[in-house]
């Protein structure tokens, strides 16, 4: 079971950094979950697997750092940028080399932690969360006075927060993703299930003659559902005996079944669907939550929506489907 659950969160963890990198946000959401439920499984970190973990939390945590109403450590004042940093941290201990990377990343998650809070008009906040991060009175100095100057103009525009943008922080943390995956080829998985299709001489030829078929638009789509396809052979192959047993955990059979739905979706139609037996109905109050999600958020923001609603076992794709239906209707 422990190293069923390693090859799940290292596979998870890739899946993450590719939708994060690819700005894929229903598939970031549905690996997020996958990744943090076997995350809250671990009784402890494998000294392993930590950098696994840490970059786990951190990308959920950066995906969502502009929501100041999430909350992720049991402070309440802690922003989602500054749980964020704290797995940065982490990160950085982990490791020797990119230490010019190390340091961009950190500054700009610090900047952002306090443009985050103007944005939004917490300029008290801002100052607050600014004595926490730095607590030393020589620790980062040049930077700290700056922010402390930029908060009491009260001016979230100013060319420092403009600069060190939120956008250059994503494409900073791609470039460690893009760096972290290229370290982390070996994942077990894909190279077991790569071997497994290319021993049933369904390999390269075949997977040329499909990919000619795809247009430009769905060549990343496909590509995506290949890798998840490929990993599902192995487990189906390797953990279908034990699956089969009462002693294996609930949720790695919930994965794996639900997986093998997916699986079979990808197969017959060339589309993930989500895990269930039958389709569920959309009851009156599920309807009124969506309608409520994109009044107060917009039509689009369904991750959102979805977070923050009262929802049954369902998706953002689900939600967009749904919500398309309703206009429909209406």
């Amino acid at each position: 079971e422990a190293v069923a659950a390693e090859w799940m969160l290292e596979f998870a963890c890739s899946c993450l950094c590719r939708h994060f990198a690819e700005r894929s946000g229903a598939e970031f959401w549905r690996w997020r979950d996958v990744a943090q439920a076997l995350i809250n499984g671990l009784s402890q970190i494998p000294p392993h697997q930590k950098k696994t973990v840490y970059l786990c939390q951190l990308l959920i945590r950066i995906a969502q750092g502009k929501s100041l109403g999430l909350q992720f450590e049991n402070d309440q004042r802690i922003s989602p940028l500054e749980s964020a940093l704290s797995f940065w941290t982490l990160l950085e201990r982990e490791e020797i080399k990119l230490e010019k990377l190390h340091e961009e990343i950190r500054r700009l998650i610090q900047i952002q932690i306090v443009a985050v809070h103007m944005e939004n008009r917490y300029f008290k906040e801002a100052a607050e969360v600014l004595e926490r991060m730095f607590t030393d009175s020589e620790s980062d100095k040049p930077l700290r006075v700056k922010l402390a100057t930029i908060i009491k103009t009260k001016d979230p525009y100013v060319p420092l927060l403009q600069s060190f943008s939120y956008g250059l922080l994503i494409s900073k943390i791609k470039s460690y993703i893009k760096l972290f995956m290229k370290e982390n080829e070996t994942n077990f998985l894909i190279q077991e299930a790569t071997k497994h299709v290319v021993s049933k001489g369904l390999g390269a030829t075949a997977l040329q003659n499909r990919l000619v078929e795809v247009n430009e638009n769905g060549k990343s789509d496909f590509e995506t559902k290949q890798r998840f396809v490929l990993s599902l052979i192995l487990l189906k192959d390797v953990l279908g005996q034990t699956l089969a047993t009462s002693t294996f955990p609930m949720f790695f059979k919930f994965v794996f079944f639900c997986s093998l739905n997916n699986m079979q979706n990808v197969g017959k139609t060339g589309d993930s669907l989500p895990c269930s037996r039958r389709r569920q109905r959309w009851t009156h109050n599920e309807d009124l939550e969506l309608k409520l999600g994109v009044r107060e958020f917009g039509v689009g923001n369904w991750a959102k929506i979805l977070v923050h609603g009262n929802f049954n076992n369902r998706t953002s794709v689900m939600l967009k489907d749904r919500w398309r239906t309703l206009s429909k209707i209406k």
